[in-house]
């Protein structure tokens, strides 16, 4: 039996009837502050707002935003009405966008005015050129046949497009029957979020994810952690990925906790904002810390407070580990691991587990949660020490890929084993280690990234004939991407020009940071692409390269 049956609205209420006064939200920057009860009220106006313009129970709803307040107004607003958040990443650019807006069947999509060098508002009013002659609602876009709505999450106002505070008073005018009626028709087995991985192989998909899914999975992570309604966790990490909608979010309020938020990560704004609320709990990938303990400012903030949390998103560097638990007062972080089909978590260490044992593994089984080590080629089940890829099955594995089925029987089973294409190993104990990837996916410090994505996208530049896409080892994230490119006869390229052209079209932790220019790619006797010699071809080019500028400098 898992922890709740509930969806994910009506396990909010229950928190608001147990203790309506407990701090659900803080934004210490700002100093904005919400109580359960506070929080609740206003994501019930968003519903009923959302149900006034059109959003009925199954449709899809993207955001794409920071971590802005309304952002989680939203995600508990469309999970009352059934409605299911599509989570667009921040970094996305109009490419990806108009991808993700296409394959979701996407009926509204709440922006904000951008991330970094990325005007959201440009590209949507290019995409939809329609949004500023047509009336708002009654959106017909060509390209976009199921998009009605664009919503602007602020106040400002822009054409063809509702604001927040539009919809909010919509919601105090709107039919409150009809809200609880379809309130109580949602179930936990619906769909609630979407989120668009790469998965374990091809384009971007849709993940499908249920409310019994991230509502229980979130509530064990916090139980690895010994969450309860004491603890403040810092939530740096993004809340278009798992590991903030689940491993944060559910994680916390599932125990009655209290979120504070950090809009855009910064390592000053995170040791700040701990200090000011006496976090006791914070997440990060490796590179977070790194930036946080490294700062030459950390000496001034006092992190007393902090007890446990979550070192996650890339295999976490021992050394990184060590110097959490030493130098930030962490003595029980832990570590998670899992994919975005597993909604996300397989495994996770626990608060409890030895330093050693915390430091390199990535834990025992989540409860509920079957896992195994298989041999890839025969399905075979392996021992201890043995390394396979590991399976997990449960309450956790998402309902599937959207519109996408070929693909969803590809990673789970008959017998219901979704397949990670990662290598890993078990000990006696029944500790987990992450050894590498069957796939070719490219970690980023944090980012996945599937090379065949960002190959297809090079296809389409003048003067390129071939392109293979792969990972170079990189001190700082991990991973980066390396793109080895034949030309076409006559054409000329250079590393910038390729770099530039992916620049303004896809995310910036896409774009190849190393670009190889060569005669032809290493093949096996059927002519397939030998992608780990590639990679070493690559690596050793780059040392060349390096050397050379050393040389001349």
């Amino acid at each position: 039996m898992v922890f709740s049956e509930l969806t994910i609205g009506a396990f909010l209420e229950k928190m608001v009837e147990q203790d309506p006064d407990q701090e659900f939200m803080v934004y210490p920057d700002r100093d904005l502050r919400f109580t359960y009860q506070e929080f609740d009220n206003r994501v019930n106006l968003l519903a009923k707002g959302l149900l006034e313009i059109g959003i009925e129970k199954g449709d899809h709803v993207g955001i794409w935003a920071k971590n802005v307040p309304d952002w989680l107004t939203l995600l508990f607003a469309t999970s009352k009405i059934g409605a299911v958040l599509v989570t667009v990443n921040t970094a996305y650019k109009s490419h990806e966008l108009a991808y993700v807006l296409e394959q979701s069947d996407m009926k509204a999509l709440a922006i904000i005015d951008g991330y970094q060098d990325v005007d959201y508002l440009d590209i949507v009013y290019e995409l939809i050129p329609e949004l500023k002659t047509q009336e708002r609602g009654k959106l017909k876009s060509e390209k976009f046949p199921f998009l009605e709505s664009v919503i602007y999450v602020g106040q400002e106002k822009h054409r063809g497009m509702y604001n927040t505070n539009e919809i909010l008073l919509l919601g105090k005018h709107g039919n409150d029957t009809e809200f609880q009626k379809i309130k109580a028709s949602v179930d936990n087995n619906d769909v609630v979020n979407m989120q668009y991985t790469s998965g374990t192989t091809g384009f971007p998909k849709g993940v499908m994810l249920t409310h019994r899914n991230i509502l229980n999975n979130g509530y064990y992570i916090g139980e690895r952690q010994k969450f309860t309604e004491k603890d403040r966790l810092c939530i740096t990490v993004p809340l278009f990925h798992c590991f903030g909608i689940v491993l944060a979010v559910m994680a916390t309020f599932s125990h009655g906790a209290t979120m504070v938020m950090v809009e855009l990560f910064d390592p000053l704004m995170v040791l700040a904002a701990v200090q000011k609320e006496r976090c006791t709990a914070l997440y990060g990938v490796p590179t977070m810390f790194i930036a946080e303990y490294s700062h030459p400012m950390f000496d001034m903030f006092d992190l007393s407070s902090l007890r446990t949390g979550i070192m996650a998103g890339s295999t976490p560097p021992i050394e990184a580990m060590k110097r959490v638990v030493n130098d930030m007062n962490m003595t029980q972080i832990t570590s998670v691991y899992g994919l975005t089909e597993g909604s996300p978590g397989f495994t996770q260490t626990s608060v409890d587990d030895p330093l050693e044992k915390r430091v390199e593994t990535v834990g025992k089984p989540l409860p509920e949660c079957e896992v195994k080590i298989v041999d890839p080629e025969t399905g075979e089940d392996l021992g201890p020490h043995q390394t396979g890829e590991i399976c997990c099955k449960g309450y956790n594995v998402m309902k599937g890929y959207y519109k996408m089925p070929d693909k969803t029987r590809e990673v789970i089973d008959d017998d219901g084993w979704l397949h990670s294409g990662d290598l890993a190993s078990v000990d006696e104990e029944g500790y987990y280690s992450i050894v590498g990837r069957i796939k070719d996916m490219i970690i980023r410090g944090g980012e996945n990234i599937y090379p065949r994505e960002i190959e297809e996208f090079l296809y389409t530049m003048p003067g390129v004939l071939d392109v293979q896409v792969v990972g170079i080892t990189d001190e700082k994230y991990g991973e980066i991407v390396g793109a080895c490119i034949i030309l076409e006869d006559g054409a000329e390229l250079t590393e910038e020009d390729v770099r530039d052209y992916a620049r303004t079209k896809i995310a910036r932790f896409k774009v190849p940071k190393h670009v190889f220019f060569v005669d032809e790619f290493p093949l096996t006797a059927s002519g397939k692409i030998q992608k780990f010699i590639l990679r070493e071809q690559a690596e050793k080019l780059l040392k060349e390269k390096l050397a050379r500028e050393e040389e001349s400098v």
